[in-house]
């Protein structure tokens, strides 16, 4: 698994720089087109964009993981979806779905709390760690941290004989 995830964050990383140089050039042609329309006021659009636009690479990387976390805890809180988070979602190496819950178990938190301080801690370190590795190789390597303490505790879980699910990576 991880060496597909830095593969395909090499290959992301290729791709999205190829575009990045592509983008400027479309953009520099259209900055003027811009200036010659009347700009509208109050546009939710553009204030979102803005907002956006001011936060840093990092922040911006972290802000989808943080929106799947968050997904993934409203999702705990529907009753009829219990059952397929418990085989999904929860690490457990009893059960006879190994191999997905090793990834989506890292998006998986059930208390808010826990969720709130997670995401609090990976917000604060985004902008340094995604300026030294980029933003692919950083997603690259948050995924590969989860699997693996997955399986790390797939086979703690083995060794001491307790097999009950657990969530988080």
């Amino acid at each position: 698994f991880t060496g597909s995830a830095f593969g395909s964050a090499a290959i992301w990383q290729y791709e999205s720089l190829k575009s990045r140089v592509q983008t400027y050039f479309e953009e520099a042609r259209a900055d003027w087109m811009d200036k010659m329309r009347p700009q509208k006021r109050g546009d939710f659009r553009k204030q979102v964009n803005s907002w956006w636009n001011s936060l840093t690479e990092g922040q911006r990387t972290v802000t989808g993981i943080i929106a799947a976390n968050v997904f993934v805890f409203c999702l705990w809180r529907v009753s009829g979806m219990r059952r397929i988070m418990f085989t999904y979602f929860t690490s457990n190496p009893s059960s006879r779905a190994l191999c997905s819950p090793m990834l989506l178990s890292t998006f998986s938190h059930f208390s808010l709390f826990h969720m709130a301080a997670n995401m609090y801690v990976l917000w604060s370190f985004s902008s340094s760690i995604v300026s030294l590795l980029g933003c692919e190789q950083f997603i690259a390597v948050y995924l590969s941290a989860g699997v693996i303490s997955t399986f790390v505790s797939y086979v703690a879980k083995m060794a001491t004989g307790r097999f009950e699910p657990s969530l988080g990576a």
